[in-house]
């Protein structure tokens, strides 16, 4: 019986890898510096393959090493480049057909905001800081309008529109109020100091520039070729804006002067508050029914209470005899 012989111990396949060489950090390969891009070279080494060898007869397995990762610096550094010096626009020459409005306000930052949208608009604009200053600068400057505050020191802005309209180069001009006090006694002291417009803050300055856009294309229509008349003693020039009565000439601001002659046009005709506003003021600016028992009282104390009637309930109308 031939001895036993104990079998021979089963081998494990041993897996042997092939030596990597370690990869170079190619030349000129810099830390990344945001934003300028990390120069990647034209060609990397390629990178040794890994084997698998299962013993005699098995086939060899090749597996591409993956491409080393190209790190980016820990330290992220921007280096941002100075801001270049801002130019100034070039100053175009002032247009001298251009609307020009005196802005009147102690707040500088209202004064700023007016004054950059309405030059934004294409107008002339100057400002005061109260009404001492705004009546030094109107003759100089000679506003078509005037934005006025109410509450300003030294001088308010009811005193200072009552003084503008004692000057006879500013009968036609508009003044208009923007102020916080949006109580009645307000309204209707600015308008019985000759104002043409009220505006309660806070301002909306898209609104504001189609009211002005509102006056400026009032003034731009042809004004109709009338003539004079003559009715009750009172001679209305409207073509020279002029009342005369018994010889003696009547100054009378721009609203005044219209609603005086609407109502002599038509004599004996009763014109409603709201058809009054319509034709004299126009649709696209707002005012109250007020407004127009302002001016029908400061006509009456200028050209006497006998020219125009109250219809109580109605209106008014132009009396003639």
């Amino acid at each position: 019986m031939p001895p036993l012989v104990a079998p021979a111990p089963r081998c494990r396949p041993i897996l042997l890898a092939a030596p990597v060489a370690p990869v170079a950090r190619p030349v000129g390969l810099a830390d990344f510096v945001w934003p300028i891009p990390n120069p990647v070279p034209a060609k990397l080494p390629r990178p040794a393959p890994l084997s698998w060898r299962r013993g005699p007869g098995n086939e060899t397995i090749t597996r591409r090493q993956s491409r080393p990762a190209v790190l980016l610096s820990a330290r992220l550094l921007f280096y941002p480049k100075p801001p270049l010096p801002v130019q100034p626009a070039p100053t175009a020459n002032p247009n001298p057909n251009a609307y020009k409005i005196l802005v009147v306000d102690d707040d500088p930052d209202i004064v700023e905001l007016l004054e950059y949208n309405l030059r934004k608009e294409g107008y002339t604009v100057a400002s005061a800081a109260d009404g001492q200053q705004a009546l030094a600068l109107a003759p100089e400057f000679g506003p078509d309008i005037v934005l006025l505050d109410v509450m300003m020191p030294h001088l308010d802005g009811i005193a200072a529109c009552r003084q503008l309209r004692e000057q006879p180069r500013f009968k036609d001009t508009y003044i208009i109020f923007l102020t916080a006090r949006a109580e009645e006694f307000s309204e209707v002291a600015a308008f019985d100091a000759g104002a043409d417009d009220f505006i309660a803050k806070p301002i909306k300055p898209r609104a504001l520039l189609s009211r002005l856009a509102a006056y400026v294309r009032r003034d731009k229509e042809p004004q109709p070729v009338s003539d004079t008349i003559e009715i009750n003693g009172l001679t209305i020039d409207r073509t020279a804006f002029a009342v005369y009565q018994d010889g003696r000439k009547i100054l009378l601001p721009k609203k005044e002067f219209e609603l005086l002659a609407f109502l002599a046009s038509s004599p004996h005709k009763v014109f409603g508050r709201d058809e009054l506003l319509q034709n004299i003021w126009g649709s696209d600016v707002f005012v109250l029914a007020r407004t127009v028992d302002v001016h029908v009282r400061k006509v009456r104390e200028k050209v006497g209470d006998h020219h125009i009637q109250t219809i109580k309930g109605v209106g008014y109308k132009f009396n003639s005899d």
